[in-house]
């Protein structure tokens, strides 16, 4: 926990804590995963189930070093890319006066994992020893270009410091703006299939470095936490990859109706290029969540952020958008 707090960050995605407190089949706006995610058959062998994983991930490796033509030493894996960030926060040694930054308004990890592991809150990026950045961003959308990020990263006043760039939700937006290619000593990119394979009961996260920092997080983290599940789904989600390039597409023009409807409603949306939108509701919005969740509905009250008068909702499918649509209003005061 962090120093103090006794808390826990919270998280939207708790469809399956309602449906089994409610009996009731629900909708799960407040897990912001692919509507439209890449189709296929896969399995995993009952011999891997035998045995443990190997915990090089050597096949693994491999595979997403083809998709990204990056070295499978410049990769590590880890149970969801939240492992990664405590993993990151770790051996950055945040426990001997180093010092983190994050945005206002962005993904809790950040800052739990950083000062879980002893680190203080640096009041600029440029002071920071370690610099997380999630882009875009959670839970406001905005997608910093690949031109202004690597401005930012040039703009480093500290040469050892590091900057964590989380991309979970890149594939979904605009993937041409993203650092992956880029190899150096003090970057970190994380990414996750979670969000783009709307997989979020198979924990499987990765991330690319240089070989150097990501011995570091390869050492540090426990072994075989990519069970042989998550690995199977995995080395066949990497070979259709390619494949969300029509997600995209049709998550765009989603958006696009989900943002208008809203706005008919009265609800203004903050421009997004991810799938999900941050709306304004103009009050506090613990009710209108209630209300809501009372029909079955999840949207994700984002007080947790310090937005108190938002909330987050995932673009979804046509049908499934015109029902939070016609509910929403329903419960608008």
């Amino acid at each position: 926990m962090i120093p103090g707090s006794g808390k826990k960050v919270l998280h939207g995605g708790s469809g399956k804590r309602e449906c089994e407190r409610s009996q009731k089949r629900v909708l799960d706006f407040s897990a912001s995963v692919n509507p439209y995610p890449p189709e296929f058959s896969w399995n995993c062998d009952s011999f891997f189930l035998e045995h443990y994983p190997d915990d090089s991930y050597a096949r693994l490796k491999e595979i997403i070093a083809t998709t990204f033509h990056r070295r499978p030493e410049e990769i590590c894996v880890g149970n969801g890319s939240i492992e990664l960030i405590r993993t990151c926060c770790k051996v950055a040694n945040s426990g001997k006066g180093r010092s983190y930054y994050t945005e206002i308004a962005t993904f809790g990890e950040y800052a739990y994992s950083a000062e879980l592991y002893g680190g203080t809150r640096a009041e600029r990026m440029e002071d920071a020893d370690l610099l997380f950045i999630c882009n875009p961003n959670n839970p406001t959308g905005s997608l910093r270009t690949r031109e202004e990020m690597c401005s930012l990263l040039a703009r480093k006043k500290k040469p050892e410091s590091l900057l964590c760039v989380d991309e979970a939700f890149i594939e979904l937006s605009d993937p041409a703006q993203s650092l992956v290619t880029i190899s150096a000593t003090d970057v970190l990119i994380l990414r996750s299939l979670t969000k783009c394979f709307s997989v979020p009961g198979i924990r499987f996260g990765y991330g690319f470095g240089n070989p150097d920092l990501i011995a570091e997080i390869e050492a540090a983290r426990l072994p075989w936490t990519v069970n042989s599940f998550a690995e199977a789904f995995a080395l066949q989600a990497f070979l259709r990859y390619d494949e969300l390039e029509k997600s995209r597409r049709r998550i765009v023009k989603e958006r696009s109706f989900l943002e208008k409807a809203l706005a008919a409603s009265g609800l203004s949306s903050a421009p997004s290029s991810a799938n999900f939108l941050l709306v304004e509701t103009g009050n506090d919005v613990r009710h209108l969540c209630s209300n809501l969740k009372e029909k079955g509905i999840l949207v994700r009250d984002c007080t947790s952020f310090g937005l108190p008068t938002k909330i987050r909702v995932a673009v979804r499918t046509r049908p499934e958008n015109e029902i939070l649509i016609r509910e929403i209003g329903s419960c608008l005061p």
